[in-house]
């Protein structure tokens, strides 16, 4: 099902939302709390229902999703996650690092899967990749261990660009995020712009502080506010001619320049095998935290040409997809 048609449903209501979840026969199967600090569902949380469905488990019949979203607010998180431990879940998943905080300071014994999170360690959401203890395990991005190879990629189209324009959420794993840009530009003589950035309406004013500061390329953390707005951010970058790199495919989909990073629909997928062996009686604390294995490189042509910038063939022939 491709990401229009899914909406389509979702608007349509045959995606089960919190009420119709919850109009499902109770104590039918197994019931699965979704948190997430996002707005809505999209395609990853599509590719995390049919990885389910491949293992045998179909809502209606062995199991209930109960979906909650926080919508960038994290008091209405907390009051979600508190929600989903008093309708007695068999078990969390958290799709955002705020969302799974949210979720450990709700409960300390259902379990949590992790769908996807920058860097579970450091942010202390688990003590080892290897044995994270506790009720919680899942998948990491490992992304911000990929910030001196995303800005060696922008410079590999624009080789003298000395000003690089950061575009970040706030909370979660914003502060770690911009550590390890910080540390990976001043490694290759590069100067972040970094403009405060609170809610969707401070995006304009980010983009005219960037031209301000004659930023010449930008390069843009995944979040909730930038999921949420990846379309308007695309769109933004466009207007301001600014060459950006994302962490995730999505942006380039929406007409983002490139991307470089693990697939996220698939650690959504990965994430469903987490919940299938913690439901046939698996302990989270016994389950190592997953590691991608793999990272694509998305190039968008047609946004290339419309910057007036020309990519190397020996970098388009690494690419894992370039959209024409």
């Amino acid at each position: 099902m491709d990401r229009r048609a899914f909406l389509g449903l979702a608007a349509a209501g045959v995606i089960a939302a919190p009420g119709a979840a919850r109009a499902q026969q109770a104590g039918k199967g197994y019931r699965i709390g979704f948190l997430t600090s996002r707005s809505g569902l999209n395609e990853w949380d599509e590719a995390f229902r049919q990885a389910l469905r491949g293992l045998g488990y179909v809502e209606g019949r062995n199991i209930t999703i109960e979906y909650r979203w926080g919508a960038g607010n994290e008091e209405r998180l907390a009051k979600m996650a508190a929600e989903l431990v008093q309708l007695k879940v068999d078990i969390i998943v958290a799709a955002t690092t705020v969302a799974i905080q949210a979720a450990m300071r709700a409960t300390s014994t259902i379990p949590i899967v992790i769908a996807a999170a920058s860097d579970p360690v450091g942010m202390g959401l688990v003590a080892s990749l290897a044995r994270p203890g506790g009720n919680v395990t899942g998948l990491t991005l490992m992304s911000s261990d990929l910030a001196g190879k995303r800005l060696q990629l922008l410079r590999q189209i624009l080789p003298k660009t000395t000003r690089v324009a950061i575009l970040a959420g706030h909370g979660g794993s914003t502060a770690l995020f911009l550590e390890q840009m910080q540390a990976a530009a001043q490694q290759m003589g590069i100067q972040l712009v970094v403009p405060k950035v609170s809610g969707a309406e401070d995006l304009p004013g980010a983009f005219t502080a960037m031209q301000r500061e004659r930023a010449r390329a930008l390069i843009v953390q995944v979040g909730p506010l930038t999921s949420d707005h990846r379309k308007r951010i695309t769109e933004l970058a466009a207007q301001y001619r600014l060459p950006a790199m994302y962490e995730v495919q999505g942006f380039v989909e929406s007409g983002g320049l490139m991307s470089y990073g693990p697939s996220i629909s698939e650690t959504y997928r990965r994430a469903a095998v987490y919940v299938d062996k913690i439901l046939k009686g698996a302990k989270p604390a016994d389950l190592p935290v997953e590691q991608p294995t793999t990272f694509e490189l998305v190039i968008n042509l047609k946004t290339a040409k419309a910057l007036g910038l020309t990519i190397a063939p020996s970098l388009l022939g690494r690419a894992d997809q370039v959209i024409q």
